[in-house]
């Protein structure tokens, strides 16, 4: 009698289980679920705590509120211009009617992805390729307006699409590496033009320079040499006529000459006059009469006077301080001039490449207290160097 109370007690406590079970249904965050009473949709369960009528209501299905992404296989896409490409996409989404998502289309996955294929064709057939992978973001707007419009029935609102990738042909894509690479080999043939171009520009315009300063040097060299020799003839002319020089030293230093004339090399046959000593006395006679101005030799001027007197021309040479400063201006304007030609070309300028470079720097040019002869300016040759007007003795008095 007892084990029968048992199994119905069972039985009962069961049911209740079951009751309960069915009663009672807890709904975590981000989800909801559509309940039926006998049949018919009756409300949507938000997140918490919710009671069922047991045997009456059922969950039809439960939605996921959150934004969902969903990446779709690649689609071949006809351009306007007959090309097949594969275009990739993604479409970030969400649901925010559950009723309508689940009542108003089978399977809202299947939809997007569809509506999303045909809406790709219909952008992407009016449009050549070049078009297509420059206007991504052109295409993104267009499918989003129309699938946010298309699923807007469906309860879903359609927040982004992207295209992951547009792959046109490998023969296209061989094509377009071909012209990226002329397009760039192009620049870089241009760019190397311009570089040869600035370079010779620069290289012409130093040598111009160059042969400019080369030829000022040249030219004030020749005037200093021609001054310089002027004044050496001046200055032995006048101690000569200083020196009241007789006849006696004129032939000896006619009887010295002689040898050195038959050491040439070139001299085969040497004549020797038959009367050297008319020849010493004319020779004697010329002197002195250049010397005196009357044939005879009657002296008109005082012996040991010259007929320069005291009219000697003043040195034009420059001053070597005068020179050497000259020439450190002259060195500083042309390393200026070559380091802003050289910042002009694109390189930065270094300091220690100008190192020795510098008058009176380490390793340069020393000090003018070291130098002993002066440089002309602009590079020119070195003149010799001739005493001036202080350095002439003072004419002699009358003997």
């Amino acid at each position: 009698m007892d084990q029968p109370r048992y199994i119905v007690l069972a039985l009962v406590i069961l049911f209740v289980v079951i009751v309960l079970v069915r009663a009672v249904r807890i709904v975590p965050q981000a989800t909801a679920l559509l309940v039926e009473r006998l049949g018919r949709y009756d409300r949507t369960l938000d997140a918490g705590l919710h009671l069922l009528i047991p045997f009456v209501d059922r969950i039809r299905a439960g939605v996921d509120l959150r934004e969902q992404v969903v990446s779709f296989p690649p689609q071949p896409v006809i351009t306007s211009d007959n090309l097949v490409v594969s275009i990739d996409t993604v479409i970030y989404f969400q649901v925010t009617e559950p009723k309508s998502a689940v009542y108003e289309i089978f399977n809202y996955i299947t939809g997007i992805e569809q509506l999303t294929v045909t809406t790709l064709r219909n952008v992407i057939g009016s449009m050549d390729l070049e078009q297509t992978l420059t206007s991504r973001d052109q295409i993104n707007g267009q499918l989003r307006g129309v699938l946010d419009e298309a699923t807007g029935k469906w309860g879903i609102r359609v927040n982004r699409v992207e295209l992951k990738s547009i792959d046109p042909p490998a023969s296209i894509q061989g094509s377009m590496e071909q012209q990226m690479r002329a397009e760039r080999d192009r620049r870089a043939a241009i760019l190397t033009a311009e570089g040869v171009k600035q370079s010779q520009i620069l290289t012409a315009e130093g040598d111009k320079q160059g042969a400019i300063l080369r030829a000022e040097g040249s030219a004030q060299a020749a005037i200093l040499t021609a001054e310089g020799e002027a004044r050496a003839i001046l200055q032995v002319f006048d101690a000569v006529h200083r020196g009241d020089a007789d006849p006696k030293l004129l032939a000896y230093q006619y009887l010295q000459i002689l040898p050195k004339l038959a050491a040439t090399p070139a001299n085969k046959v040497w004549i020797i006059p038959s009367e050297l000593t008319g020849a010493l006395s004319q020779l004697t006679q010329g002197f002195a009469g250049s010397f005196t101005g009357l044939p005879d030799g009657t002296a008109v001027r005082p012996a040991g006077t010259s007929p320069l007197g005291d009219d000697l021309p003043p040195v034009v040479l420059t001053d070597p301080a005068e020179a050497l400063a000259e020439a450190r201006r002259q060195s500083a304007l042309a390393t200026a001039d070559a380091t802003s030609a050289g910042t002009l070309s694109g390189r930065t300028f270094d300091p220690s490449v100008e190192v020795g470079q510098r008058p009176g720097a380490a390793g340069g040019v020393p000090s003018h207290r070291s130098v002993a002869p002066a440089h002309p300016v602009d590079g020119a040759a070195a003149a010799p160097q001739q005493p001036s007007a202080s350095d002439v003795p003072p004419p002699a008095g009358p003997a």
